[in-house]
């Protein structure tokens, strides 16, 4: 029986490091493609769910996840041989520096033979960029490597000296040049939700006007894509009607969590802790992470939510918290700036938002059900008289992992776990 395949080009974009623009350039070459009527599925290396927030938004269609831990390889190339069928380009956005993580950016793009692009701020330097681009191109033999992008290019004279540094083996797509337009704002998690930049829309067509002058307006190389064995989930979640917490508040959310909820059966709700004053017709809560901590005042304020999140509670039905929907769980929680919001109370404990993070990386989840892979990247501290269930598993060091808690129900963590790593472990948070 001979195993199914298909072709679609395919491009990775990657980086000396973060903040060379990344997130910027994949976006644009994503709506500038789109712009011509292409079709592009665009995918995020990593755990990270802003950055894929504002993909999404350049291609119109949903932006997934690419992890080789969290999710494993057959996972990956499942997503990204369905993705092939239906799509004109793949791109695929590296996290940090093309080489930095265990397993890396360069472990993806090698396992599935996607050319890469190195995206590199050209500010103060000039001809040096090109012994930067020699260094990634040359230091994992094997990797393909389509070529160069300068960002952050000053001037055509910048251009110029780039151009005079760059090796004559290796392309140079040109240069993107200096502008204020093409900037997404940050804050301590990361980008700012895509939801909340206002002028997210004419920053991404600026950028992507910028791609029209650059070596990138063709499509490149077509890599072929494989399909893995794939079984159907089990139906565990059958009849079970989940409501999820969807808003700027709390967006932290896997969208391939969600697909594999659907494929268990499950029917899935969504509702606004912000702004709606009662809960779904449901059987479960996942309330996922988010800002919790930016929007006190409305939390604290939406005292039906509250309630109706206590009642549910007090029912015995499942509640699953990750992250900042557990921070909206506890009795209170205090911003940087002091300012404090009492919250939902389902949890005893208070959390208060701290100035530098307190918690990053792969961890394995001892769930009810069984292992859990996650991730965890966080800013707060909890304190709570409640004591822990279990502890995450770190997968590079032997410090502490995040706490897991249970309170008849309810179950809540730091974690954001990746439901396909185990799906009967995932279906048990709900039923």
């Amino acid at each position: 029986m001979s195993i199914p395949r298909t072709h679609c080009p395919a491009l990775f974009i990657t980086a000396p490091g973060s903040n060379h623009g990344k997130t910027t350039i994949t976006a644009a070459l994503a709506r500038y493609h789109v712009e011509q009527g292409r079709k592009v599925r665009v995918f995020k290396s990593g755990p990270d769910f802003l950055d894929p927030m504002i993909l999404e938004r350049a291609c119109g269609l949903p932006v997934y996840q690419l992890d080789l831990w969290m999710m494993g390889e057959a996972e990956c190339r499942r997503l990204l041989y369905e993705a092939a069928l239906e799509a004109d380009l793949i791109l695929i956005e590296g996290v940090m520096g093309l080489f930095d993580g265990e397993p890396c950016s360069a472990d993806v793009a090698e396992l599935f033979s996607v050319p890469v692009l190195a995206v590199i701020d050209a500010t103060g330097s000039a001809q040096t960029l090109g012994a930067l681009a020699y260094g990634l191109a040359g230091y994992r033999p094997g990797l393909k490597f389509a070529g160069v992008l300068a960002n952050n290019v000053a001037s055509l004279r910048h251009n110029e000296m780039i151009m005079q540094g760059m090796p004559s083996d290796l392309r140079y797509f040109g240069g993107i040049p200096r502008d204020s337009r093409f900037v997404l704002p940050e804050r301590h998690l990361g980008l700012v939700q895509a939801e909340e930049v206002l002028d997210l829309e004419s920053r991404m067509l600026a950028a992507a006007t910028a791609i029209a002058s650059t070596g990138l307006t063709n499509l490149p190389e077509a890599v072929e894509f494989v399909s893995p064995d794939h079984k159907a989930p089990p139906q565990l979640l059958s009849g079970i009607r989940i409501g999820i917490a969807r808003d700027t508040a709390f967006s932290f959310i896997y969208a391939a969590n969600l697909d594999l909820l659907r494929a268990m059966g499950a029917t899935l709700t969504f509702f606004s802790p912000l702004a709606d004053a009662a809960l779904p017709d449901v059987d479960s809560i996942y309330l996922p992470g988010g800002y919790p901590e930016l929007h006190l005042k409305t939390l604290q304020n939406n005292q039906a939510m509250k309630s109706a999140l206590q009642t549910h509670g007090q029912q015995g039905k499942p509640i699953y918290a990750e992250c900042g929907g557990m921070l909206y769980l506890l009795e209170s929680l205090t911003a940087k700036a002091g300012n404090r919001g009492e919250m939902a109370g389902l949890l005893p404990g208070h959390a208060i938002m701290q100035n530098r993070l307190k918690g990053l990386g792969y961890q394995s989840a001892p769930m009810p059900g069984g292992l859990l892979r996650s991730h965890t990247f966080h800013h707060s501290l909890i304190e709570t008289p409640l004591a822990p269930v279990a502890f995450g598993e770190c997968l590079h060091n032997t410090s502490a992992g995040e706490a897991i808690y249970q309170l008849n129900r309810l179950t809540a963590s730091y974690l954001h776990c990746y439901f396909a790593s185990n799906p009967i472990a995932a279906a048990q948070l709900f039923c």
